[in-house]
């Protein structure tokens, strides 16, 4: 069963009313298999959460199992292990974004910005990330994060500097969108409610706010997915035949559009329950376990 995505990937994505189940794992299964560009690093295993230490070992046995499936491996922290991920996925010849976790506690903060400074001094970060959605969450200032991205800008002449947020914050703080050198935009149909038939015109829509906010400037899809259990939002039904629908659709598009994503996630993540609710848990391609679910 072969797809051109010219050919068989229309404005609302593929046609699956005339799929069987079957045929819809195969499509999957051939879309996974025809390769990413990128992938959000799930590094926690049942049991453990962000403050854990992570060892080598388990990053470098799930690294294993992604490594043939996508080309960059996307890193959210610099501290407590998490600095082993570029280090470990650069052993299986992948690219790199790296990212520097930024919140409340500027102790924190600091450690997590000397981490990416020197990974990306020894060569293990091709993109640097500064924060992941604190904007979003509120945990800083404009001025705050905008210090952050100068410092690591200052320190890093060769590496391009970005800043992660949801795709809207790019149109609503010019300040930030001019200090990066790449927009790195999270796009979320499921978190705004989105039907999963109209997922991908409105993930189409939210990259392009994105690309008219950064006038000119590369835009990187940094996070996209669905999950696979849980709680419905709105219009947006989490299950197994929907994570692989939006994922065939992500995919196909993004290649025929030359379009650069990371899907989140590689593994399910039970610590996530309590921030994101039940469905939290379940955005992986793989399971907790480290099993392909579809």
């Amino acid at each position: 069963m072969s797809y051109r995505p010219g050919k068989n990937l229309t404005l609302s994505g593929v046609d699956y009313s005339t799929k069987s189940p079957d045929q819809l794992q195969e499509l999957f299964r051939q879309t996974l298999e025809e390769g990413m560009h990128g992938l959000c690093y799930s590094a926690y295993e049942e049991g453990q959460k962000p403050g854990d230490l992570l060892i080598v070992e388990q990053v470098r046995r799930r690294m294993g199992i992604i490594a043939p499936y996508t080309k960059w491996v996307r890193s959210f922290s610099c501290i407590e292990g998490n600095e082993l991920v570029p280090q470990v996925a650069r052993e299986f010849g992948l690219k790199t974004l790296v990212g520097a976790w930024l919140g409340k506690d500027k102790d924190l903060n600091e450690q997590e910005i000397a981490g990416l400074i020197a990974l990306a001094q020894n060569g293990k970060v091709d993109i640097a990330a500064v924060g992941n959605e604190v904007m979003y969450r509120k945990d800083l200032t404009e001025d705050e994060l905008l210090g952050y991205l100068h410092r690591v800008k200052d320190a890093l002449p060769g590496v391009p500097v970005g800043y992660v947020d949801a795709y809207y914050e790019f149109s609503h703080r010019p300040k930030i969108t001019e200090a990066c050198d790449v927009i790195l935009a999270n796009c979320y149909p499921f978190w705004e409610g989105c039907a999963i038939d109209y997922s991908l015109v409105y993930m189409k829509q939210m990259y392009q706010q994105a690309v008219q906010a950064g006038n000119g400037k590369r835009v990187i899809i940094t996070e996209t997915g669905w999950p696979s259990k849980g709680q419905s939002l709105q219009g947006a039904v989490p299950s197994a035949e929907n994570a692989m629908k939006y994922f065939i659709n992500a995919q196909l598009w993004t290649r025929e559009a030359g379009i650069d994503c990371f899907y989140f996630a590689s593994f399910d993540e039970a610590w996530k329950v309590g921030a994101e609710g039940d469905v939290g848990a379940y955005w992986g391609l793989w399971d907790m376990h480290e099993n392909l679910k579809f």
